[in-house]
């Protein structure tokens, strides 16, 4: 499953301020280095660290998905083994315990369930 993309808010508002600042003069500048200007540089600079965030996840996501199809190739590849284990040595043998099997011997047999008799319908 992908993860979620994340979204800002507050970047979103920040645009809208930015647009309603505007309307009072394009080259505001309130002093101490506060100008429209540098406002729309950090607001860019915002949208472009979340876009690169967004990305990175989407190459994440990616990568997992490479790990998750060699965890299921060698799960295959142990389950071929045991079984070769089991074809050359047989699924009683040491061999295969020592592999991973569970000997034939020491199995649980599988317990049947007592029937419980039925009442007649009255």
């Amino acid at each position: 499953m992908a993860r979620q993309k994340r979204k800002s808010p507050v970047i979103e508002a920040a645009k809208v301020r930015a647009a309603s600042l505007a309307s009072i003069s394009p080259t505001l500048d309130l002093g101490s280095d506060m100008t429209l200007e540098a406002y729309n540089s950090a607001i860019a600079d915002g949208e472009t660290k979340l876009k690169e965030y967004n990305t990175k996840l989407s190459e994440l996501d990616d990568f997992l998905n490479v790990v998750m199809d060699h965890e299921a190739n060698i799960a295959d590849w142990s389950e071929r083994m045991l079984s070769g284990v089991a074809t050359k040595f047989g699924k009683a043998s040491s061999e295969y315990e020592k592999a991973g099997g569970t000997r034939k011997s020491e199995r649980k047999k599988p317990v049947r369930a007592k029937k419980t008799e039925q009442k007649p319908a009255e």
